[in-house]
């Protein structure tokens, strides 16, 4: 076969493709409308099942509802058949994928289901199933032909039902309060990139663990609290909150050659007054600047009028361990 007719082929399926997407969307009404209220309304989650190719596409849709704040899971019918049926319960709505409407395992789950109380959408391509029958909505995801030339391989068809799924995913953020702040509570392996995007009030350590002592308190006490808090450094503050300095192990190191003993010493003359911070609504990028340009691995954090807000550390902008998100 010689390379023209290769893309020749290739191009051949994807204009199949595109046919039965444009198909699709001519056909999308009420029903679709009907099943994003269905969604809106429940208060469980959305449970889609599918068998062999139409199941990958459900594992697709599943990961794509639940990261734009939709709930859903996966349930396998074979397996649903033999216990994981308990997944299900009131409250839950049932998404069935099937591109004929006669896959036996799933109609076989159809009357538990209506029976736990969920109601079921179903995409078909068979309007007239067994499925499309028993379904409180039916979306139509039929095509004109399968992009295989045999006709038996599902392309065009798990194409238009990946389409339809990606649609409600949408169709459903459309009518949530969901921020991108919320995108990136759901991604926190995301890449670094991403990560960077976001504020430092999301990913700074605030509270008891951040390590921090007045101004008053003795060197013992600061030793103590740096060891509790294992972040390599104390903050020091004023009675009202205010940054007064840091003493991390470098400034002991230092310390210890200059005074020999430091335990009888004020803190003030060991710690480093006016430390780098940054402002808590600052991208994490920019903090991340900050400490590549003074080599510093801790970093406090400051809010408008200089108080300490929390501390950030490199290992929370790499990526290194759990990425900490404020709730």
């Amino acid at each position: 076969m010689k390379k023209g007719e290769i893309l020749a082929k290739a191009k051949e399926v994807l204009a199949i493709e595109i046919e039965g997407l444009a198909t699709v969307r001519e056909k999308l009404g009420d029903e679709f409308v009907r099943a994003v209220e269905i969604i809106l309304r429940a208060p469980g989650r959305v449970v889609i099942t599918g068998m062999g190719k139409s199941g990958l596409i459900g594992r697709k849709i599943v990961a794509t509802l639940a990261s734009l704040g939709t709930p859903a899971l996966f349930l396998h019918p074979a397996e649903a058949l033999h216990g994981d049926l308990g997944m299900v319960v009131p409250g839950d709505v049932v998404l069935a994928i099937s591109n004929s409407g006669k896959t036996e395992e799933i109609n076989a789950l159809l009357p538990s289901f209506k029976g736990r109380g969920a109601k079921i959408i179903a995409f078909t391509g068979n309007p007239d199933s067994p499925l499309a029958r028993a379904a409180d909505v039916v979306i139509d995801c039929g095509v004109p032909r399968e992009a295989c030339p045999l006709g038996l391989a599902p392309t065009a068809s798990t194409t238009a039902a990946l389409a339809v799924g990606d649609a409600l995913a949408v169709a459903l953020l459309a009518f949530k309060d969901f921020s991108e702040q919320d995108f990136r509570r759901n991604h926190p392996g995301g890449t670094l990139g991403e990560r960077l995007k976001v504020k430092v009030a999301e990913i700074m350590l605030t509270g008891e663990a951040v390590p921090k002592v007045e101004e008053t308190a003795s060197m013992s006490e600061a030793i103590a609290e740096m060891n509790r808090k294992g972040l390599g450094c104390v903050l020091i503050i004023s009675q009202d909150g205010h940054l007064e300095g840091i003493i991390t192990d470098g400034d002991l190191r230092r310390a210890i050659t200059r005074y020999g003993e430091i335990l009888s010493r004020e803190i003030s003359e060991i710690m480093t007054p006016r430390p780098k911070t940054v402002f808590y609504q600052r991208l994490a990028a920019e903090a991340l600047e900050i400490m590549e340009r003074h080599l510093i691995t801790v970093l406090p954090v400051v809010d408008e009028d200089g108080h300490l807000a929390g501390i950030v550390h490199l290992h929370d902008l790499l990526g290194k361990g759990e990425f900490k998100f404020v709730v």
